[in-house]
C-alpha cells in the first residue's frame, strides 16, 4: 500500500459511496486508476465497502458495550457464541481484563437486561461480564482512519 491507496481509503471512509470519479478528482489521478487500486483493495481483503447503521435510528433506544471474562479456553467459542446473536453488533475476542467484547443493539434499558440474562449470562464459558451502556455517541466510523 501506498500514499494513493491510504488516500483512497481516506476518502471513502468518509463516504463509502463516492463514486470513482469524485475519488480521482480529490486524489488528482484517473477514474480508472481509482477503479483499479480499489479493485486490488478489495480483492486483497484491504478494505470491505460496508454500510454502518446508526443503531438509534434502527429503533435500537439502547447500546451498550460488554467486556466478558471466560472460563480457560472459552474465548472464542463464546465470542462465536454471541456474534450469532442478531442483537450483537460487533464482536471481538481481546487481551487485557476481558477476554471478548460485544457491542449489542437493545430497544430499551429492559431489553438490555434481558439479553444479559438470557442470552449473553448462558452462554457456556462466560464467567463474568460487565457492561458499559453507551450515554452518547461521539464518532461513527466502520474502522481505522487513516
Amino acid at each position: 500500500m501506498d500514499e494513493l491507496d491510504h488516500k483512497i481509503i481516506a476518502l471513502l471512509q468518509m463516504d463509502g459511496r463516492a463514486s470513482n470519479a469524485k475519488i480521482a478528482r480529490e486524489v488528482g489521478v484517473s477514474e480508472g486508476t481509482v477503479r483499479r487500486r480499489l479493485r486490488r483493495l478489495t480483492k486483497d481483503d484491504v478494505v470491505h465497502i460496508v454500510a454502518v447503521p446508526n443503531l438509534e435510528k434502527l429503533g435500537y433506544a439502547t447500546t451498550a458495550l460488554i467486556g466478558l471474562q471466560t472460563g480457560p479456553g472459552m474465548s472464542d467459542t463464546v465470542a462465536e457464541s454471541l456474534a450469532s446473536l442478531p442483537e450483537s453488533h460487533y464482536v471481538a475476542v481481546t487481551t487485557g481484563s476481558y477476554d471478548v467484547f460485544v457491542w449489542a443493539g437493545l430497544e430499551s434499558a429492559e431489553g438490555l437486561g434481558n439479553f444479559l440474562r438470557t442470552r449473553v449470562g448462558v452462554i457456556e464459558g462466560v464467567q463474568r461480564t460487565e457492561t458499559f451502556v453507551n450515554l452518547s455517541l461521539k464518532k461513527r466510523t466502520a474502522g481505522l482512519v487513516l
